[in-house]
């Protein structure tokens, strides 16, 4: 594992308070993998082995049934994903797949676990980011229950917005048929709400994005903080 790998994990709030013999031993446990596009990580059922950290690229959290398949969240750099499944030795609820090349650091749950019960300072930084989870999950229910679908592509293009910086022009981070899956529509639901907004406050080009009119979009969209304020 490079010392650049061990300093971005070090920095991640899961680690950055933990004792650095715990540190040092979660790190001489686990490994760095290079994979290519469109390989499947974990399966749903199966045992949570590892927990996975995003070091680059992206993967996609996903679940099937019924001849049917749904896009959960998308994960990118840098990010931990499963880790409920790791702390509670329990089965992945969802498989995870990489979008494009991705690397990504695996440490054994075992590790993880043992390094839970050693230090009071990693449990704790565990508990935050599974309660921000809980959070995030709730904040992703409200979204899909209570908003349209035009409110809710709006409210993800504020969301982008706002990550750029206010930037004039932003573009799509991922694929299109993924974004709909993680709003919960079709397509061509998406397609349709994205030709709506056109006429309020952007113009689109592919996965290109020009901010036109932010107050309108606004005006359409109905921000919530509760639902879109990731400091909430």
């Amino acid at each position: 594992m490079r010392q650049t790998d061990r300093e971005i994990v070090r920095d991640l709030k899961l680690f950055k308070d933990v004792d650095a013999d715990v540190f040092d031993d979660l790190m001489t446990a686990s490994y760095a993998q290079r994979m290519p596009p469109h390989v499947e990580l974990i399966r749903e059922g199966e045992s949570a082995d590892f927990l996975h950290i995003v070091l680059d690229g992206c993967v996609e959290l996903f679940s099937s049934g019924h001849g049917r398949e749904t896009s959960m969240a998308i994960v990118t750099p840098v990010s931990t994903f499963i880790l409920a499944a790791t702390v509670n030795d329990a089965p992945f609820l969802m498989s995870a797949r990489t979008i494009e090349s991705s690397k990504l650091l695996l440490i054994p749950s075992q590790n993880v676990r043992d390094a839970f019960a050693r230090d009071p300072h990693f449990a704790r930084a565990i508990v935050t980011e599974l309660a921000q989870c809980y959070r995030s999950v709730v904040k992703s229910m409200k979204n899909l229950k209570l908003r349209t679908s035009i409110e809710r592509v709006g409210n993800y293009i504020i969301r982008l917005h706002d990550k750029a910086g206010g930037a004039e022009i932003i573009e799509l981070p991922y694929g299109k048929k993924n974004l709909a899956s993680i709003l919960g529509m079709t397509p061509e639901n998406l397609s349709r709400a994205f030709g709506a907004l056109q006429s309020h406050g952007i113009l689109m080009d592919g996965a290109r994005i020009e901010i036109t009119d932010r107050a309108a979009l606004e005006a359409i969209s109905k921000p919530n903080r509760l639902i879109d304020d990731p400091r909430s």
